[in-house]
């Protein structure tokens, strides 16, 4: 007997109504999920589209910046001083995973709508996959989602579908291309397992290169990842030193959790005779007022009660007023911040 002898009991409606079978729950589980991330933008939370509300998803997508992958970070650098591209590409990604989830709960053009979910979840890896201060949680939504929506594209809808009452009332459907790849014709048995096997390597694949990137574990030994999830990482670049003992530095949020701000309570300038300035709490707060540059609009460096706080992706000139009248010698200084964990985070300027 050959290898496919046993498919001649079955003939390709039945392959179609038990793969659709198979994978139900599934292609409403995974429909839900976009559904309802579509639906809370536009009805139920519309001040997530909303650029002037808090919950405005510009500083989730900012959020995310500093751990994209592939370059991604300088491209959604250049997005978010545009405004307007700005709320038409979230406009546009939440109307993607609204008709996508609606078409995977309804069976409505199935493949395309898997297809459409499968580019979210690449999307959702490549930007936000690196966060989770306790567990990677966008990798886990972007690995799960991702093989849902492989295993939804190769066995199809199945009988209780719209697709599968178009082909009732228009069985010329079962043999149209368009049809085929983006509706739910149905797939012959050596097609699913052709496919199944194929979109499992590539899930497969695609889970594990990036659970090795951002955790390790497979062919490293597990780390917190190139940018951490848990920890705030302040990076601080350029700075400048007047002789009077003014400081402006540019200062980067490129790590740690978005769930709650960073909180710089302390800066020194450092200089070959040690400490020449230094400001903390109220006087940290009062130096910096007025004097902040934000380069982004949605999450910023701001005054805060500590000193300064900074949300995720948050990156300024900050400029410090000196406390006392001083006139510094030339030399090489350093500029250290410290956060309220008592981390510090330092860069070098020289005074000529």
């Amino acid at each position: 007997m050959s290898r496919y002898a046993a498919e001649s009991s079955y003939d390709q409606a039945t392959v179609f109504r038990m793969s659709g079978a198979a994978v139900l729950a599934v292609r409403f589980i995974l429909g839900w999920i976009y559904w309802g991330g579509g639906t809370r933008r536009f009805i139920y939370a519309p001040q997530k589209l909303d650029p002037h509300a808090h919950s405005w998803m510009a500083n989730k997508l900012q959020g995310g910046m500093p751990g994209a992958v592939l370059g991604l970070n300088h491209v959604l650098s250049a997005i978010l001083h545009h405004p307007a591209l700005v709320y038409w590409l979230l406009v546009l990604v939440s109307a993607a995973e609204l008709l996508s989830g609606l078409g995977l709960i309804l069976g409505a053009l199935t493949r395309l709508s898997a297809i459409v979910s499968i580019a979210l979840s690449v999307s959702l890896m490549l930007v936000f996959g690196w966060q989770g201060a306790t567990c990677i949680d966008e990798w886990t939504m972007a690995s799960a989602t991702f093989a849902m929506g492989c295993t939804i594209f190769a066995a199809g809808s199945g009988v209780w579908s719209l697709d599968a009452w178009l082909l009732r009332r228009n069985p010329s459907l079962a043999t149209a291309g368009w049809f085929r790849w983006f509706g739910s014709a149905p797939f012959s048995a050596r097609e699913i397992e052709g496919w199944g096997k194929g979109l499992a390597i590539v899930a497969a694949l695609f889970t594990l290169v990036f659970y090795n990137y951002y955790r390790g574990s497979i062919f490293s030994k597990f780390h917190s990842g190139p940018v951490s999830a848990g920890k705030h990482h302040i990076s601080l670049s350029q700075a400048q030193i007047g002789k009077d003992g003014r400081v402006k530095v540019l200062a980067y949020l490129n790590g740690g959790t978005p769930a709650v701000p960073s909180h710089v309570v302390k800066v020194v300038v450092q200089g070959p005779q040690g400490v020449v300035e230094s400001w903390k709490g109220a006087a940290l707060e009062k130096a910096s007022k007025g004097h902040i540059d934000n380069i982004y609009r949605y999450n910023k460096f701001t005054p805060g009660l500590y000193g300064l706080k900074a949300k995720m992706g948050a990156k300024a000139w900050i400029t410090l007023r000196p406390q006392h009248a001083a006139t510094l010698a030339p030399g090489h200084y350093t500029v250290i911040f410290e956060n309220i964990n008592g981390k510090k985070f330092k860069t070098g300027a020289s005074l000529t």
